[in-house]
């Protein structure tokens, strides 16, 4: 038997890297999937694969966490039994540029404020009263060792993984006495789409960020997750923050 037999997850931004390796690592783990994603084909392969292969059950939601009446419909939707909702993965979020504040497009700024703090909080707000109403769930939100470490030309984006780090602190103290759980999960380079997205499709200048260094994986990532909420239920893991062996911050990193 699994270690998340008979539980029902949510997962934001299934569809590609950190992602996609919960939503894999939960369904090995036997876990019952809530599924949402922008990418609507990707969406389908995954559920596709997830019963086909794990044998768990599954609901897909095309979803862009920005649009808070599109949470609010999806999470309202759910069957009275998918409602019993035991772990909800914040992980939909992204960087998006990579210039000085005076040099920056605004629009990326808005995607990024929109997505990682504004998508994490219509989410929660929606899926938290029915953990408080049971008196039972955990929150895993992913953030960033640049919501504790600035650096130069990150600005807004560390901007936005400072609130969740905030968020995350303020969250498991509003409900410290109804008995759910909130982690977060912060690590360095990792090599998924996100510096893709981050230089807007610029392949060559996304391969530079992990250029001579071993980066965590997205698999790595699920890893910790999976840690945190397979814990004891007298054990809330507040935070992990976890890098490859060569990076020490978010500067300071030794390359081969």
């Amino acid at each position: 038997m699994g270690l998340l037999q008979n539980k029902t997850a949510l997962i934001t931004g299934a569809t590609s890297g950190i992602g996609y390796a919960c939503t894999v690592t939960f369904a090995e783990e036997g876990a019952n999937l809530i599924i949402t994603g922008r990418r609507r084909q990707k969406l389908l392969q995954l559920e596709k694969l997830l019963i086909e292969n794990y044998k768990v059950k599954v609901l897909s939601f095309e979803l862009d966490v920005r649009r808070r009446e599109k949470v609010e419909e999806v999470v309202a939707s759910l069957p009275a039994k998918w409602k019993e909702i035991d772990i909800l993965v914040n992980n939909a979020g992204l960087a998006r540029g990579f210039s000085k504040v005076h040099e920056s497009n605004v629009d990326d700024w808005e995607e990024m404020i929109d997505t990682n703090v504004k998508g994490l909080l219509y989410v929660t707000r929606q899926v938290l009263p029915l953990m408080v109403k049971r008196e039972k769930g955990h929150i895993i939100n992913i953030g960033s060792i640049a919501g504790g470490e600035v650096y130069l030309n990150g600005n807004v984006y560390c901007a936005t993984k400072s609130a969740v780090n905030a968020l995350t602190k303020a969250i498991r103290i509003d409900i410290l006495d109804k008995k759910i759980k909130v982690s977060s999960i912060d690590p360095g380079l990792v090599e998924t789409e996100f510096s893709m997205v981050r230089f807007h499709g610029d392949v060559e200048r996304a391969k530079k960020v992990y250029e001579n260094i071993q980066p965590l994986t997205a698999d790595d990532i699920a890893d910790a997750v999976l840690y945190c909420v397979t814990r004891p239920a007298h054990v809330n893991i507040n935070e992990i923050v976890l890098t490859p062996l060569a990076q020490a911050s978010t500067t300071y990193i030794v390359r081969e």
